[in-house]
């Protein structure tokens, strides 16, 4: 792959571009930044936070709420789109998006606190708009745990997005929304080749682990389907129908795609990782990109920011398209039951976690 072995950090990310809401710039000296990338551990805060649940207004999302337990994210993703998120909190887009994870440790309380306002109307709740929900330190918090029982307690349902197995932990609640029509989860899977999501995505399940979750969500009777995100021109593309087939003979239901959008540090954090993974790819890859944007490594207006425009963004549409209806698979994942919505009175819901 070209990779230079000395400087695998476990990380995605390999340094850390400049904020771009901060006026000074760290700058290591020549040799440093490996030795601090190296030496990268995750570092968590707590997020006192007093409201849990946000909201988009966004034609081109699915979902009009979301909840995140967490913010950053330690799977370190080298293409995560919600890395400049970490920059509104004085952090960076790269190593600092993996490493220094901000953990909502009221999420179940505040949650519960929304969903009992007589404000609060009905509706599919997304976990997570952001961050993934069960990256790996949810195995000892259980935040995202303690959030779906809220949700079961009342009824409300819910749409998980997530590209770790430990989801599976879960089945119990899962199993149990899924019988009252109040859940359904995508698993998002970019590629079947275990190397390349080693070092694209160093910090979460292999792609197979992510087909076994989705065997056992099935199996149990769960809505689950795949969302391939992102797509990358010259990398992923060509694993379209491959992937949609695992998935399908796993039991997913339905799927989905993104395209590669590089916004504001993401580009510098993609690019380093290519120079660093994929040197011989990477002007391939740049050069598809911008034929996919208008020129540009990102456009933000709805419509087309998740999929592109001009000759390379229909031909992945049409193959997308063709592998999915070939393989039997709905675009889009089943309903949500908000009919049996209910504000709990029992004194058993005043928990503790």
């Amino acid at each position: 792959m070209g990779s230079d072995k000395s400087r695998q950090t476990g990380r995605g990310a390999k340094s850390n571009p400049r904020n771009r809401f901060e006026g000074l710039e760290f700058v290591p000296e020549e040799g440093m930044e490996r030795e601090r990338g190296a030496a990268q551990k995750t570092r968590f805060y707590d997020d006192l936070s007093e409201t849990i649940i946000t909201y988009n207004s966004s034609p081109d999302i699915p979902f009009d709420a979301s909840l995140n337990p967490y913010r950053g994210c330690e799977h370190g993703c080298a293409y995560c789109y919600a890395r400049p998120t970490h920059e509104y909190l004085g952090f960076s887009a790269g190593l600092d998006f993996e490493s220094k994870i901000l953990v909502k440790r009221k999420a179940p309380e505040l949650l519960k606190q929304a969903l009992a306002a007589p404000k609060w109307k009905p509706q599919l709740v997304a976990m997570s708009g952001v961050t993934d929900p069960y990256q790996p330190v949810e195995r000892r918090l259980a935040l995202t745990r303690r959030c779906l029982q809220v949700l079961l307690d009342f009824r409300n349902p819910v749409g998980i997005v997530t590209k770790n197995r430990l989801l599976a932990r879960d089945l119990d609640l899962l199993g149990e929304m899924a019988r009252r029509q109040l859940c359904h989860v995508s698993i998002s899977l970019t590629t079947l080749d275990a190397e390349l999501a080693r070092v694209m995505e160093p910090r979460t399940s292999s792609p197979q682990g992510r087909l076994q979750a989705i065997a056992q969500l099935a199996e149990a009777g769960v809505p689950v389907g795949i969302l391939l995100a992102p797509v990358i021109p010259g990398l992923n593309d060509h694993e379209i129908p491959s992937i949609l087939k695992a998935a399908k003979e796993a039991g997913a239901s339905h799927a989905s795609y993104v395209l590669l959008r590089l916004p504001h540090g993401v580009k510098e954090v993609f690019f380093d990782w290519m120079d660093q993974e994929f040197p011989a790819r990477r002007n391939k890859v740049e050069s598809r990109l911008r034929e996919l944007r208008g020129g540009k490594l990102n456009r933000s207006e709805f419509g087309e920011r998740f999929s592109g425009q001009g000759i390379f963004a229909e031909q992945i549409r049409q193959l997308f398209s063709i592998s999915r209806k070939r393989e039997g698979m709905n675009s889009e994942p089943p309903a949500v039951n908000v009919r049996d919505f209910r504000r709990p009175a029992s004194p058993q819901l005043e928990w503790s976690f």
